[in-house]
């Protein structure tokens, strides 16, 4: 592809950047515009892509219009539409998914794409995505899709199987005008039983918590750190420290009561409120909540709340405290010099919203390999 024909790309939901993070760093694509309705979540997103025509607004305001008169660019100029809209439950099927008001959202994803008429989309959203309704929403939005004369894929990748260290899934449709087929990318990792396997020996065992996080400076609860502990101790660690800042952003944990530090010092690796003496269990929560990770195996899915040990597993599987938003960050794949903005509220609900960078990277990996057979 020659270097001046980029693929201009809009970015929509964009949150932080972490779906759209493969097409910001590489050059044959170009972001021209994101949406993104929460002024901090969108102020973060600016500080890492400054050359972005950021619309801190609700979706309902941004249109093609809008581009043309801002930045001069004809809808037809879009290549690419990125986005996932948060999916509730929506209550109906079939056709009448467009005039759902808690739709809201995918209707207007719906509308942009129809108004910009993009060569290829991307839509990502949660698992649950395809047992809702069973799997009855999942087939009206892709005849929806298919209804703007898209020819519509789907699969459930794991971050996981594409380095990242975090098991974290997500439903990737593809929408594409192209007449060559988007082939998904192939994993390039796999659990530790199958790496031991003879058929998998081209891939590599899940990175670990302890190969993401182990220069990361030790700390306890209520404490900082600004100095990493050691030089970076392997590949991954080498990526995300490329160019990062001589302080170290973000590596707090948050004060918690005595009791609560004397619960987690007690959990062992992966431990449950149930390894606890039953006289210090905890009365309330669920049953993945106050849990330790894994220090040899990769993160479970890390929500907004990962720096809150009554939430879902997210206690260090070393120190008795919950995840910083610094090893939040690692566990996403996002570099040591990437900015979050905001309270740790607004920076953890940025990290946990996210698609890992990992997976972003090889998705647009596989769109400008579709592009390229297509003969651009």
């Amino acid at each position: 592809m020659s270097t001046n024909k980029k693929l201009k790309i809009i970015d929509l939901f964009s949150g932080v950047g972490g779906l759209s993070y493969g097409f910001a760093h590489d050059d044959n694509f170009e972001i021209i515009a994101a949406n993104e309705l929460l002024p901090n979540m969108a102020k973060a997103y600016s500080l890492n892509h400054p050359a972005v025509r950021v619309y801190a607004e609700d979706i309902k305001n941004f249109n093609a219009q809008k581009i043309k008169d801002d930045l001069d660019i004809n809808a037809n100029d879009i290549d690419i539409i990125v986005g996932g809209p948060p999916c509730q439950a929506y209550s109906t099927v079939g056709k009448r998914l467009i005039d759902d008001p808690r739709g809201k959202l995918f209707q207007e994803y719906y509308r942009v794409l129809k108004e910009f008429d993009p060569k290829l989309f991307l839509f990502e959203n949660v698992k649950g995505l395809l047992s809702m309704q069973n799997g009855e929403l999942l087939k009206t939005i892709i005849s929806l899709f298919e209804s703007l004369g898209y020819k519509v894929q789907y699969k459930l990748l794991n971050a996981a199987d594409y380095g990242a260290p975090q098991i974290r899934e997500r439903v990737i449709i593809i929408g594409s005008k192209l007449e060559t087929n988007f082939k998904y990318p192939e994993p390039t990792h796999c659990s530790q039983e199958k790496a031991i396997g003879l058929f998998n020996k081209e891939l590599k065992p899940y990175l670990t918590l302890e190969e993401a996080l182990i220069d990361l400076p030790f700390i306890k609860s209520s404490e900082e750190s600004f100095d990493y502990a050691s030089e970076p101790q392997n590949d991954f660690q080498k990526l995300m420290r490329e160019n990062a800042p001589k302080k170290l952003m973000d590596h707090n944990s948050p004060n918690n009561n005595e009791k609560l530090v004397k619960i987690m010092e007690l959990l062992p690796d992966g431990g449950t409120p149930e390894d606890l003496p039953e006289k210090l269990r905890p009365t309330s929560g669920f049953k993945n909540t106050y849990c330790r990770l894994w220090w040899k195996r990769p993160a479970t899915t890390i929500t907004r709340n990962l720096s809150t040990p009554s939430s879902s597993r997210c206690i260090h599987p070393k120190a008795p405290r919950p995840l910083t938003t610094r090893e939040g960050a690692r566990i996403q794949c996002f570099p040591d010099n990437y900015q979050f903005y905001g309270s740790r509220s607004d920076k953890n609900l940025q990290i946990g919203n996210a698609v890992p960078t990992f997976l972003s990277n090889v998705i647009a990996k596989a769109i400008l390999e579709n592009f390229k057979n297509w003969g651009l």
